[in-house]
């Protein structure tokens, strides 16, 4: 998606006769809906800088030129884009605009420089970096650009930057990203426009904005499928912004901490699809890379084994086993037994181990105990279970309690569900977890499809998973899971009459997710989270429903067999308030949880056909897509007839 699109000559014309702030405005609402005028406002002087910039006679008049280019699969855009031809290929010159006025180096961490934004000294990635990983995305993603042999070449425009001698932005330090892509300061112009006409000596011969914008997409990489190459020491995944800040401190901390025998606690927070899990796989790989004794640790066994899976052939079954640990592994582990320990998805974490839970003292107490390093990587609104007691407070509380140096961040660029931001606001909505700037239902950029047919809903899931097995069905836990029977295909648990339509639940616990004929049966929450795929479609069970406009949840609905609400009932003798509150956002967690799964898209049918209403009146109401109802199972390529 592009906000803005013009040749050189009509972009110039907007802003000398002070058109284009109000033309990015109405487009902004048009195709996001989501904006402030001041929020473009403070883009005028960057534009008005682009456009002397590109007032030079020797820039062709129909060179084209673009602003806001989403990249695709993330939340992140690009400034400005400059399409032309240098004679003999087409090019893409990238410009990264900063307003920034200074800068200080960051000796020991790659890529990354301070600078003031919002009143206070950031660190944040140096622009020449964040402009090539910009490039390197696009490319990874858009096959037109593959295809068509277009090069994109990036750069960064600092114009109210002046350089200085020895400045800290043009430090060896920074060599390599500089060659990648030149930084450009104040009284610079006459070396951008040198810039932009080694590969523009010609206009925009092929549409190539356009090309860009209307390109394939390919898919994104799945950590679970590149984790192999990760390990030869590959460079799978690009990390930008905040993820590449967050990631030289988490890798510097490490190193400090092993260097000094001092125990250090990292926190990373982020919601579903801003990369945690890539920034835990990355960071074991080049940590073990380091010598150091590092492993990955996860309460939800559904990840590591699809991880094991991936690695059988590759390297050894013991070294796999070391690896990828049970968050329950350390109750008797010594003080600073191992270097460094990676816990993913932290929320899931329990006080007590042992099948019974009769081991232990507290899982988050014992992995600090057990590491000179130890980085938790969480999202509390994915507690799904009873159990589930990790948060950042615990964490903060033990890290005191050791004597560890302890550091936050938090994330919020998005790769998964498209890279919507808006859709992961819209659902937060509507699932009405909590209230959002997204409310007023626009722009929900994301395939999201509602059936009132659970059989269609199968069929689609089943017809796209023919492309590369990357599509499942996912329910709530609100069918019985019996031992008897389990290894019977022609067991179905999950029925619903109405429709004629059944299934089973997952027969493989711990593959499912890659087994190849798994796309005929049903994952849960458990068998589920952590890992992602291309599409999903979810069956919302009878414990959510829509009564008296309120989305309402009912944790009697939930199957016996389900462990997720252990000892509520209980709890609801002794306090029923407390366990209806509890159960309530378990059960809203848990809905979330499936409805991000999908990199691509999340189809739901809902047994309640009240909730069907309310959410295809809740999409209908974004201006996405028009009514839906009779059109439902359509096909991905037809979508986008029904765009508003």
């Amino acid at each position: 998606m592009i906000i803005y699109e013009a040749t050189k000559t009509e972009f110039i014309s907007d802003v000398t006769n002070e058109l284009l702030v109000e033309r990015l405005y109405e487009s902004y609402q048009n195709k996001i809906g989501r904006t402030g005028k001041s929020e473009i406002n403070s883009w005028e002087n960057s534009l008005h800088r682009m456009s002397n910039v590109l007032q030079d006679q020797e820039i062709p008049s129909d060179t084209s030129v673009a602003i806001e280019f989403k990249i695709p699969n993330t939340s992140k855009r690009v400034d400005f884009l400059i399409a032309g031809h240098d004679g003999e290929q087409d090019h893409v010159v990238i410009v990264e605009l900063k307003q920034w006025s200074e800068v200080e180096k960051v000796v020991t961490k790659d890529a990354l420089v301070s600078t003031y934004l919002g009143g206070s000294l950031r660190t944040v990635t140096h622009p020449s970096y964040q402009a090539w990983s910009y490039a390197a995305l696009i490319e990874d993603f858009n096959q037109n650009v593959q295809d068509q042999h277009i090069v994109l070449n990036p750069c960064a425009y600092l114009h109210n930057y002046r350089k200085i001698e020895n400045d800290p932005i043009m430090d060896p330090h920074y060599a390599d990203h500089l060659a990648k892509a030149p930084v450009f300061g104040k009284g610079e112009i006459q070396q951008l426009r040198g810039f932009i006409k080694k590969y523009v000596r010609f206009g925009d011969r092929n549409q190539l904005i356009y090309q860009i914008e209307h390109g394939k997409i390919r898919p994104s990489k799945s950590l679970q499928d590149s984790l192999a190459s990760l390990l030869k020491g590959n460079q799978e995944f690009v990390l930008i912004d905040e993820q590449k800040v967050f990631y030289e401190d988490a890798y510097q901390l490490a190193l400090g901490s092993i260097k000094n025998n001092q125990k250090s606690v990292m926190i990373i927070e982020g919601g579903p699809g801003t990369g945690k899990s890539v920034m835990a796989i990355n960071l074991l790989v080049n940590l073990i890379n380091q010598g150091l004794t590092a492993m990955y640790v996860s309460k939800n066994s559904a990840p590591r084994n699809v991880y094991a899976s991936k690695l059988k052939g590759t390297i050894k079954k013991t070294q796999i086993d070391n690896l990828f640990k049970g968050s329950g592994s350390f109750t008797e582990s010594d003080e600073k037994e191992f270097d460094i320990l990676i816990i993913d998805e932290a929320h899931r974490l329990n006080e007590k181990s042992g099948l019974f839970s009769n081991k232990g003292d507290n899982q988050i107490k014992e992995v600090i105990h057990s590491s000179k390093f130890t980085i938790f990587f969480i999202d509390e609104n994915q507690k799904v279970t009873l159990k589930d007691i990790g948060s950042i407070d615990l964490i903060k509380k033990y890290s005191h309690e050791l004597g560890a140096e302890l550091i936050q961040g938090k994330l919020s660029s998005q790769f998964r569900c498209d890279g919507s931001d808006a859709y992961m606001a819209w659902l937060d909505d509507v699932l009405q977890i909590k209230k959002t700037a997204n409310a007023n239902d626009r722009g929900v950029d994301y395939d999201f499809r509602i059936f009132d047919d659970p059989n269609s809903m199968l069929k689609e899931i089943e017809k796209l998973n023919k492309k590369n097995n990357k599509s499942r069905i996912l329910a709530g836990y609100c069918w019985e899971w019996p031992k008897n029977g389990r290894n019977n295909t022609l067991h179905k648990d999950i029925e619903i009459p109405e429709h004629d339509f059944s299934i089973s639940w997952n027969l493989n616990d711990s593959i499912w997710a890659i087994e190849p004929d798994s796309v005929t049966e049903a994952g849960c929450i458990h068998t589920s989270q952590g890992l992602e795929f291309d599409y999903v479609g979810v069956i919302i069970g009878p414990d959510l429903s829509f009564k008296n406009d309120q989305v309402v949840t009912d944790y009697k609905k939930r199957a016996k067999t389900d462990q997720s609400l252990k000892g509520i009932k209980t709890l609801a003798k002794e306090n029923p308030d407390k366990a209806q509150a509890l159960a309530d956002q378990i059960i809203r967690n848990t809905y979330r949880t499936l409805m991000t799964r999908g990199q691509k898209g999340c189809f739901i049918f809902c047994t309640n056909p009240e909730l069907n209403a309310y959410f295809r009146e809740r999409l209908n109401r974004s201006g996405v897509y028009e009514d839906l109802s009779p059109k439902v199972g359509m096909v991905a390529e037809d979508r986008g007839k029904y765009k508003s």
